[in-house]
């Protein structure tokens, strides 16, 4: 009887000891989940981790932005570019710039905002930036228009775009007025001339 009792108290107590070995692992795998958790959710918000800095595009030197400014912005964009029929101080009739409408995208091909008639840039920040073209040269390829420095003329919003003071337009691709004729049957016609281009938005470097 007193062995029965001995070995039914070692077999308690030998249960009690694994339960707290148990408790303690459970314990001890918890607080890594606690650890790990917020580490791997600061990696995946950290800017550092998601973006790299942008690079100045290799650009003649014509349309070089101003030393002093740095890259802020990479947006590639991908719409037309709006011609109309318009008559001439001498009578003529040529296609005259209307103005862009694209769509904007990041490295990541999300859409990140709007380029219009302005020429003026909106991002979904709230922030925009019209400009003013500075100098432009020609295109890599013959049948697209120009690559272009913009100056910054005016801002609106708070955001990205606000400190931007310099835009350069460049890898265009299409966008040329059309080959149709323009004269006073087609006066004030519209027409959209598929594009799309780089654009790099600098600010004063930091």
């Amino acid at each position: 009887m007193g062995k029965a009792v001995s070995s039914i108290e070692g077999l308690a107590a030998t249960i009690a000891i694994m339960r707290r070995f148990l408790a303690v692992a459970a314990a001890l795998i918890g607080l890594g989940v606690v650890a790990f958790a917020p580490l791997s959710d600061a990696q995946a918000n950290n800017p550092k981790n998601s973006t790299q800095k942008e690079s100045a595009p290799d650009v003649p030197d014509a349309i070089q932005a101003p030393a002093g400014e740095e890259v802020v912005l990479f947006a590639h964009a991908s719409g037309a570019q709006i011609y109309t029929c318009k008559e001439g101080a001498a009578g003529t009739f040529s296609w005259t710039l209307k103005g862009p409408e694209a769509e904007l995208r990041d490295r990541n091909d999300k859409v990140i905002g709007q380029h219009f008639a302005g020429p003026t840039w909106k991002l979904k920040d709230g922030s925009q930036v019209t400009g003013k073209m500075a100098a432009q040269v020609d295109s890599l390829d013959a049948d697209s228009i120009p690559w272009l420095l913009v100056k910054a003329a005016d801002h609106a919003g708070k955001g990205t775009l606000a400190d931007v003071t310099s835009i350069q337009r460049v890898h265009t691709k299409g966008g040329k007025p059309p080959a149709e004729s323009c004269d006073a049957s087609h006066r004030d016609a519209e027409t959209k001339s598929s594009y799309s281009a780089d654009y790099y938005f600098y600010a004063a470097a930091k």
